[in-house]
């Protein structure tokens, strides 16, 4: 039921998957164990998150083949530097129990802190190895996109920023299009901001979808990759169930009309290390 996105680097990506953002590590493996038994084939973590290894023991414990399971892990914002990078993937390596994983990000720019095409840089390195099948961003703005293509000429192949119906991010949505870029959307329930919102009521009352399968939905349609977090079984099945909803271009619409620029997480121009 879920469509796959070719990625730069020649691999491609499950368009839904499973977030373990604020996941505590107690709860991760047995979270992640249900999602891959439902059928879920993406797992998207993070060395900020603190979980990684438990990511890595719901894997190991699943018995599905490796090349069965779409796996991104991300570069904690203290590790930017070419030498810390490098380490810091090792250790994710480590944890995660892989060999390879992939996808590998920039969790952050802190562009006014950190010389983030340096760090882009370690990371077309590991992707040289093949320990990385691709490379790629997160909340990353254009001005950081274009300074990292333009100073190594290698394009990520995503960019996960915040997006959902009060933050559509069309623009920068465009600019990935026209790079080749694939655009990741985490928050994508505006942390559930937008599941009580009048026109998403709506539209899944007349569908009988849950709110939150009508916005999953909606990012689906737009060709975002999305990744949305629960620890109950029940919603996990739920959250899959959206891959089966097709709405129409007047629904569509009408949840592209709810944009109000309006951020649930920190703007990336705001966050910096240390």
């Amino acid at each position: 039921m879920v469509r796959s996105i070719p990625l730069r680097g020649g691999t491609s990506i499950p368009q839904f998957g499973l977030g373990t953002y604020k996941l505590a590590p107690e709860q991760t493996q047995r979270t992640v164990e249900a999602a891959l038994e439902l059928g879920y084939r993406h797992v998207d973590t993070a060395a900020m998150y603190g979980n990684e290894r438990e990511v890595g023991l719901a894997l190991a414990a699943s018995g599905l083949a490796r090349d069965d399971v779409f796996v991104t892990t991300k570069l904690n914002n203290p590790d930017h530097d070419p030498d810390a990078a490098r380490a810091a993937f090792e250790r994710s390596l480590d944890a995660l129990q892989l060999d390879q994983v992939d996808l590998y990000l920039i969790h952050w720019p802190l562009a006014h802190s950190t010389d983030y095409v340096a760090t882009w840089a370690t990371l077309i390195e590991i992707a040289a190895t093949g320990r990385a099948r691709a490379i790629g961003v997160s909340n990353f703005q254009p001005d950081h996109l274009r300074r990292i293509i333009d100073a190594t000429g290698v394009t990520p192949a995503v960019n996960q920023v915040e997006i959902h119906p009060y933050l559509s991010q069309d623009p920068l949505r465009a600019l990935h299009a026209g790079l080749g870029i694939v655009t990741e959307a985490w928050s994508p329930l505006a942390r559930g901001k937008v599941l009580d919102d009048p026109v998403v009521e709506g539209i899944a009352a007349r569908l009988g979808a849950t709110p939150a399968q009508v916005v999953l939905a909606w990012h689906l349609r737009r060709g975002d990759v999305v990744f949305p977090k629960s620890t109950h079984p029940g919603r996990l099945a739920e959250n899959l169930a959206a891959t089966t909803i097709d709405l129409d271009a007047a629904d569509a619409a009408a949840l592209d009309g709810l944009n109000r620029d309006e951020r649930t997480g920190s703007h990336p121009d705001h966050v910096e290390w240390p």
